[in-house]
This record gives C-alpha cells, structure tokens and sequence, in this order.
C-alpha cells in the first residue's frame, strides 16, 4: 500500500479537526451530561426532561441536516465551522444560567446546531478532502479530540464546580471552547492546493439520485441509526446513573466516565489504523459488536470493579462508532457527494440521538430501574451488527 506523507497542510487540517472536535463534542456534546444530576436536583426536573433536551435539539436539525450538507459541499466546511463552534460556545454560556424548562430548550437547540455546523459532518468532509490513503488514520487522530475533550471535561469541571459553582463552570466551558477552536478553524483552508490531482477529485461524482436507490445506502443507514442509539442512550445516561441509582461521588462518576472518554482515545487509533489496513465493512462490524457487549456488564455494576471494565470496552467500542460511519461512506459513495449523504445519514442518526437518551431515561423514571432501558439499547445495538454484515466490502459500481 502507497501510504501518502503528510503535508504541512494536512497536519494543520487534522490538527484543526482535533480541536474543533475536541471542544464541540468532547465538551459540549459529552460535558453536558456531566451537569444532568445538578438541573435534576436544584430544579426539580426529571431525568426524561434533563435528556429531552438533547431530543428537542437534534429533532430540530434533523430538518436541516442535508442542507448543510449540501451548503458544505457547495461552499466549502471552513465558514459553517466557524459558526459552529460560535454558537457551542454561546450555547454553554447560556445553559449555564437558565432556570426555566423553554430557556433550556432553546440553549439545548443553539448547541445542537452548533454540533451540526462545527461538529463531525463538517469536518469528515474536510479530512476526507484532503487525505487518501491515509484516510482512517487522520480521522482517527482528529476524532481523539473527542476523546481527550470528554475525558478531561468531567475532571477539570468538577474542579471548577468546587471552586465557582457549576453554573460559573459550565460558563467557562463554553468560553474555552470559541477560545480553543475557532483560531484553528480561522487559518484552515477548504481543499488543498493541488486538488486537481487527487484521488477523488479525478474520480466522476455519481448522482445523489443513484446512491439513494442502492441498497448499501439503506443497510449503512439502519447500521447507523441502530449503533449510535445503542451509543447516545448508554454515554447520556451514565452520570444520572452512577450519581443517582449507584449512589457515586462526584469524584467517582467523574473518574469512570474519564475513563470510557480515555478508552475511546484507543478506540480511535485503533479503528483509524485498522480501516487503513482491513476492509472498513470488518472494522464497522467490529465496533458495532463491541458496543452491543460492553453494555450487559452495566447489570453488574455493584460488583467490585466491573464498571471499570465496562467503561474501558464501551470506550474503546465509542471511540470507532462515529468515526467509521464517514469512513465507511466515503468507501462506498465516494467524497464528492459525501456532504450530502453525511447530512441524511446524520439526520437520522441525530433522531437516534435525540430519542434513546430520552427513551431509556423514561423507562428508568416509570419502572425504577434502567434493566428494560439497557435490555433495549442491546436490542439495538445487535441490529446494528446484522444490517452491516449485509454490506459490500466496496462499492465496485461507483
């Protein structure tokens, strides 16, 4: 295999996706939830409302989804990134002092957008723009911002808690974000210079109208939904369930969720090389069923140091889950169009998002209990697994 050294102009781009990543969903996406058990207990709200408002975010960009896709293969990811990570910030900022149910909705909304415009979409198209062979490997290492974030987020708030309160933390969160990303994002050009002859600039664009009457679009669909509900319904309701029903200290929920964000830093690195290496069919297959595992340990969760192993296997399974699926598109659709198909397949897999946190929280708030909660994330998350087996290894035809 041709391995392709890295420009000066890649290493920037991966390294801006680091950051962009690391502040957009390491702290804002995976640091929320750390805050669930403080708007649960000073205000009252049930742990259904606390999640729901991740649901009422992604319900509402899902409308919106393929339109930036398209708006980022028309003009480019650079600008909606910027905005992006603008709106994170501002989102946090606002979240940190709301007392009302609708003020918390529109903050949750304003970062739900923010994770549209700076978040994965954008900066899938971006990597896979500017690298080839290479391809896993830089999303890997991009995608440990994601890790490093949601690791260190729980820590360094629960210092800021004890120091300022949670609402002065969650405030300077948000600052730290613009303050981390946008810089970045600010000198990173959209293509390379010499796009003329690259690989998949040389490659015909096939008609978005094609890929849609294929069925590895609709099987890469199903997978994707199904994984990343198992995903989003497990990471969302960890802390209302170490805090809450395991009775953990700050201290401990913290260190068992910095956990699974560091497992997921290994999980990244490893899937990236491995795309590189194996067909990315094997690799999707690979994570899905790691995730789907990991959760039945969760049953066991007051047996002396089980949910250390469940954190660093769910980790490890968390840190491909959302890497593979542009990795696995570009393999099978090409990245001309990539904007497009990434924006329906995250309109989607946002819905998933937004409705298995709030589905499992509910389920725990009727029955008293998360079994029937983590009994249905597995169900989905098997589902996951038969869908993806079914695909190509590539799509020869396009």
């Amino acid at each position: 295999m041709n391995i392709e050294k890295p420009s000066f102009g890649q290493v920037k781009v991966t390294a801006t996706g680091f950051f962009s990543l690391f502040s957009i969903v390491g702290i804002a996406f995976y640091g929320l939830p750390f805050f669930y058990d403080f708007w649960v207990q000073d205000y009252g709200w049930s742990r259904a409302t606390v999640t729901s408002g991740n649901a009422f975010g992604k319900i509402f960009i899902g409308m919106f989804a393929f339109i930036a896709g398209w708006v980022i293969d028309r003009f480019g990811p650079r600008r909606i990134m910027l905005s992006g990570i603008l709106m994170g910030g501002i989102a946090l900022i606002g979240l940190s002092v709301v007392t009302t149910i609708w003020h918390f909705y529109f903050f949750y909304l304003i970062s739900a957008l923010g994770y549209m415009c700076g978040g994965p979409l954008p900066n899938q198209v971006l990597i896979s723009r500017w690298f080839t062979t290479t391809r896993g490997k830089a999303m890997g290492i991009a995608y440990l911002g994601i890790g490093f974030g949601g690791m260190l987020v729980p820590q360094l708030a629960k210092k800021l808690n004890l120091e300022f309160g949670w609402h002065q933390s969650l405030m300077l969160l948000g600052i730290l974000m613009i303050l981390i990303a946008f810089p970045m994002i600010w000198f990173v050009s959209d293509n390379p210079e010499d796009a003329k002859n690259k690989h998949q600039n040389e490659t015909p664009k096939v008609p978005l109208g094609t890929i849609l009457k294929g069925w590895p679009f609709y099987l890469l669909l199903i997978g994707s939904i199904c994984s990343i509900g198992a995903v989003a319904g497990t990471s969302q309701n960890l802390k209302l369930f170490f805090s809450i029903d395991l009775k953990y200290t700050q201290q401990q929920s913290a260190n068992v969720i910095s956990l699974v964000l560091a497992a997921s830093i290994i999980g990244r690195l490893l899937m990236g090389w491995l795309a590189d290496r194996i067909p990315k069919k094997y690799v999707m297959i690979l994570i899905y069923a790691i995730v789907a595992g990991s959760i039945p340990l969760l049953y066991l969760a007051s047996t002396p140091g089980v949910i250390y192993l469940f954190a660093f296997i769910f980790g490890i399974g968390l840190g491909g889950d959302y890497m593979i699926i542009p990795l696995m598109a570009a393999e099978l659709f090409g990245v001309k169009v990539m904007g497009r198909i990434m924006g329906i397949i995250l309109t989607f897999d946002g819905l998933s998002e937004a409705f298995s946190p709030m589905m499992v929280g509910w389920m725990r708030d009727k029955g008293g209990t998360y079994a029937n909660g983590f009994a249905t994330l597995m169900v989905l998350g098997a589902i996951g697994i038969i869908a993806v087996s079914f695909l190509p290894k590539e799509n020869n035809k396009i």
